[in-house]
C-alpha cells in the first residue's frame, strides 16, 4: 500500500484545515509561494491585506471576533517585521494569533550573505515576542510543530505565536499520513482551592467582581455568581459588553474614581481572566488604585498571578471552570441585597466625573449601537475610543474593543475591522479612527472592498493628533508635529468606488449608518469634532 506524498506547502494547509482554520490574511511573495501551493484546492478563504502589519490586525480583529486563531501568512524579512507591530499588540492584548512566514535557505542561516530578505537571526528576533517560535529544519516534524503550535495558542495565556519554513523546506515531500487536530488543556484549579475561595465569597457583605479579556468564555457562569453571591462587576476593555443590561454591570474603567470608590469600599474582590494593566487600572498613572482587600485572582498564566497586587488567593485556572467550581460550594448562599443598587451607583458616578466632552463622545457611542445594536465597534486610539474605554455599555460581549489599550497601535482599527467582518459577515462592523491613525492604513479600505467586508469606516476627524497636542499643551510643551495634513477622505473612498458622506449634524449619524449597513461591502462616513453640529461639548 503506497502512502500518499506532499509538499510541505501542502501539508501545512491540510494541518490548518485540520484545526479548524477558514481564513488566512496574508500577502504572497517568492519566499512564500510554496505554501499557497495547496492553499487554492482547500476550503481555507485567503484575504489579501495592502500591507503584512494589516494581515497581523486583520488576524487579530478576526481572533477577536471568532473566539478562534487568527492566521497570517507573510515572506520572510520585511513581511515579517511588518507583522512585528501587530503580533506585540495581540501579546499585550492575550489574542490568539498563528504567523507562518518564509525564512532563506536551511544552509544560508546566520552566514550573513546577503540573501535577498536576509536577517541575521530572523528565529531570534521572534523568540524576544512570540510565546513560541520554531524553524522547520526537518521537514518530517511539521505536524509536530503545528500540533504544539495550537496548543500553545489554545492550552494557556493566548498570544502570537510563530513558525518560519525554509524555502528549500517548503518543496520538500513528506508523508501525508495521521493527520488530527491540537488537543487543548486548560490548567483547573483543585476543588479545596475553589471551596476556600467560595467560602471568602459567602463571608464577604459587599463582594465585587472584576472581569477581564480571559472572562469572556465565562460569561454564564460569572452572571450566576454574581448573582449568587451579590456582587457588581466591574468589566474591562477587553471584557466590555459582559452581563449587558444586567442590574449588576458596571462597563466602567477601574481608572475612574467612582470605580475605584466601589472596590476600595468592597470586603470582597474576585478578579477573572484580567492582568490588572496600568492601562485598565491605572490609565492616568496617577497611582491612586486603591489597595484591594481579599483579593482571589483567578487566571491561566502563573507568571501573571505572581505579578500586580498581592492576592489573598491566586487561583491558576480558567475562568469558566474556576466559576463553575465555586458555584458549586454556594448553593443556597443568600447574596448581599446591595448589590444591585451599588452597581447602579458606580455606573451613575462614573459617567457624571467624566468631562462633558467625553459624555459627548460616550452618546455617540450610543448613537452606534442603538442604530445598530447588532454591529462591532473597533476602534483605533483616537479620542472618541478613549472615551468610549472609560464608559461603554457595549449591548454583548465582543461587540467593543480597540488597540487604545496595551500596545497602543495607530492604524489597527482599519485592517482589524475587516478580520471582525470576515469572522462575522451577519453582524456590520463600524471602524472608529481619527484621521491622524487613519492614514496609517488608509489603503485597507481597498482590503476592504475586495473582501466585500460590511465595514462602516467612521472617521473621527479631529485635524490631526488632538490628545498629543492636548498633552503638550497641557505639560507646558509648545505643540510640534501633531498636524499632519490629511486627505479629502470622500474622495478616498470615491477612488476605490467605496460610498461615503460627510455629516452636517451628529443627528444625521443613524441614518447614515443604516444606509451604510444595508450595503454589501463598505462604506465611509466622516465626523468632525467641530465643523459636525451637535458633537462638540
Amino acid at each position: 500500500m503506497s502512502v500518499e506524498m506532499k509538499t510541505v506547502g501542502e501539508v501545512l494547509v491540510d494541518l490548518l484545515e485540520a484545526n479548524g482554520v477558514e481564513v488566512v490574511f496574508g500577502i504572497p511573495g517568492v519566499h512564500t509561494v510554496e505554501l499557497y501551493r495547496g492553499l487554492s484546492a482547500s476550503k481555507i478563504r485567503h484575504v489579501t491585506p495592502r500591507h503584512e502589519q494589516g494581515a497581523g490586525f486583520m488576524a487579530d480583529g478576526y481572533a477577536r471576533v471568532s473566539g478562534k486563531p487568527g492566521v497570517a501568512l507573510v515572506i520572510t524579512g520585511p513581511g515579517l517585521t511588518n507583522t512585528i507591530t501587530a503580533m506585540a499588540q495581540a501579546r499585550q492584548d492575550s489574542i490568539p494569533m498563528l504567523v507562518i512566514s518564509g525564512v532563506n535557505r536551511r544552509d544560508s542561516l546566520g552566514h550573513g550573505r546577503g540573501l535577498l530578505h536576509e536577517l541575521p537571526d530572523q528565529q531570534g528576533m521572534m523568540k524576544t515576542l512570540a510565546l513560541y517560535s520554531h524553524t522547520l529544519i526537518n521537514p518530517a516534524d511539521l505536524p509536530l510543530v503545528v500540533d504544539r503550535a495550537f496548543a500553545v495558542l489554545l492550552s494557556g495565556r493566548p498570544g502570537p505565536v510563530h513558525i518560519e519554513i525554509p524555502t528549500d523546506v517548503m518543496v520538500e515531500r513528506i508523508e501525508s499520513k495521521g493527520i488530527k487536530p491540537a488537543a487543548a488543556t486548560r490548567p483547573r484549579s483543585d476543588s479545596e482551592t475553589l471551596q476556600r475561595a467560595a467560602i471568602l465569597c459567602a463571608e464577604a457583605s459587599r463582594p465585587v467582581v472584576l472581569c477581564g479579556g480571559g472572562a469572556l468564555t465565562a460569561e454564564a457562569e460569572v452572571r450566576a455568581l454574581a448573582e449568587q453571591i451579590g456582587a457588581p462587576v466591574v468589566t474591562t476593555v477587553n471584557a466590555r459588553g459582559m452581563l449587558a443590561g444586567h442590574p449588576l454591570r458596571v462597563p466602567a474603567s477601574p481608572s475612574l474614581k467612582a470605580v475605584r470608590a466601589l472596590l476600595r469600599d468592597a470586603d470582597l474582590v474576585l478578579a477573572l481572566g484580567t492582568e490588572m494593566g496600568q492601562t485598565d487600572y491605572d490609565l492616568y498613572a496617577d497611582g491612586g488604585f486603591p489597595v484591594l482587600r481579599n483579593l482571589i485572582r483567578t487566571d491561566i498564566d502563573a507568571a501573571q498571578l505572581a505579578r500586580g497586587p498581592q492576592a489573598a488567593l491566586s487561583i491558576l485556572s480558567g475562568a469558566k471552570a474556576a466559576t463553575a467550581g465555586m458555584l458549586g460550594f454556594l448553593p443556597g448562599h443568600t447574596p448581599a441585597r446591595d448589590g444591585a443598587s451599588r452597581a447602579d451607583a458606580a455606573r451613575m458616578a462614573a459617567l457624571k466625573e467624566m468631562t462633558p466632552k467625553m459624555r459627548a463622545e460616550v452618546r455617540v457611542i450610543d448613537l452606534i449601537y442603538k442604530a445598530l445594536p447588532d454591529c462591532t465597534i473597533v476602534g483605533d486610539s483616537t479620542q472618541a475610543v478613549y472615551a468610549g474605554n472609560l464608559y461603554c455599555d457595549a449591548p454583548r460581549q465582543r461587540a467593543w474593543f480597540n488597540s487604545a489599550t496595551g500596545y497602543g497601535s495607530l492604524g489597527y482599527a482599519p485592517p482589524a475591522a475587516v478580520g471582525a467582518a470576515v469572522a462575522d459577515p451577519e453582524k456590520p462592523v463600524v471602524c472608529l479612527v481619527g484621521d491622524g491613525g487613519f492614514q496609517f492604513s488608509l489603503a485597507e479600505i481597498g482590503s476592504a472592498v475586495d473582501a466585500a467586508a460590511r465595514v462602516t469606516f467612521l472617521v473621527w476627524n479631529n485635524d490631526g493628533y488632538r490628545e498629543i497636542e492636548s498633552h503638550m499643551v497641557e505639560a507646558g510643551v509648545t505643540p510640534e508635529g501633531v498636524k499632519p495634513s490629511a486627505p479629502d477622505f470622500l474622495l478616498t473612498a470615491k477612488a476605490y468606488g467605496v460610498p461615503a458622506e460627510r455629516l452636517a449634524n451628529i443627528e444625521d449619524l443613524p441614518r447614515a449608518l443604516a444606509d451604510a449597513a444595508s450595503r454589501s461591502g463598505p462604506s465611509l462616513i466622516e465626523i468632525h469634532q467641530e465643523r459636525t453640529a451637535g458633537l462638540a461639548a
